[in-house]
């Protein structure tokens, strides 16, 4: 059966470490991907919050466009772009549509629709789109979609989100161990359903 996809962007779709080039250059520094702990960068920095922010809103649109993919993010999404929906959640604002998609097809990845809600906040958005799985990299995105949509949430591990999660938070390491999942996942609910119709008739 045909499930609806709730896919994060950045850090999630996009390598992780895609920011840190940017981040070095710009702040002469020389930050390692293990550095950074928090997903809040500023205090990376060391400059005032308002100057980062200001930054970060100017190079965005360059950032986003030299991202490159995750590890293995295209042979999966090219897997499931005939099975289920493929809705991607991002926190970027709406302006940045043109750049993401043209992303997207720069890297021959497939979507069903993209959501640039400007906000975090991703739970009313999934739960607009009935979203029955969601794939994210961001510890307390994920830990909320989880209990406010009851629904299983796919971590992928990094240096900034190694906080205590709960049971429906599934940490992988890349996405073809989201891919297993994912399988074993579906095998599973197909199981539950034969049963309760055998158990029916």
């Amino acid at each position: 059966m045909k499930k609806r996809f709730g896919i994060d962007i950045d850090g999630t779709v996009t390598c992780p470490t895609s920011m840190l080039p940017f981040i070095n250059k710009a702040f002469n520094l020389k930050l390692a991907y293990e550095d950074v702990t928090e997903y809040d960068l500023t205090p990376f920095v060391n400059v005032p919050a308002g100057e980062f922010d200001k930054w970060f809103a100017d190079s965005e649109p360059v950032i986003y466009e030299q991202s490159p993919p995750a590890e293995g993010v295209k042979s999966v999404l090219s897997k499931w772009e005939n099975q289920h929906e493929l809705v991607f959640i991002s926190a970027r604002g709406a302006h940045l549509l043109d750049v993401t998609k043209k992303w997207f097809l720069a890297h021959g990845l497939t979507y069903h629709q993209i959501e640039l809600i400007g906000s975090h906040d991703k739970v009313e958005t999934a739960r607009k789109n009935n979203i029955d799985i969601f794939f994210e990299d961001k510890h307390d995105n994920a830990v909320m979609i989880c209990e406010e949509c009851n629904i299983p949430v796919i971590l992928f591990n990094t240096p900034y989100n190694q906080l205590p999660v709960p049971s429906g938070v599934i940490r992988v390491d890349n996405w073809y161990e989201a891919d297993n999942w994912v399988d074993n996942w579906l095998n599973l609910r197909d199981e539950v359903r034969e049963r309760a119709v055998i158990k029916n008739k």
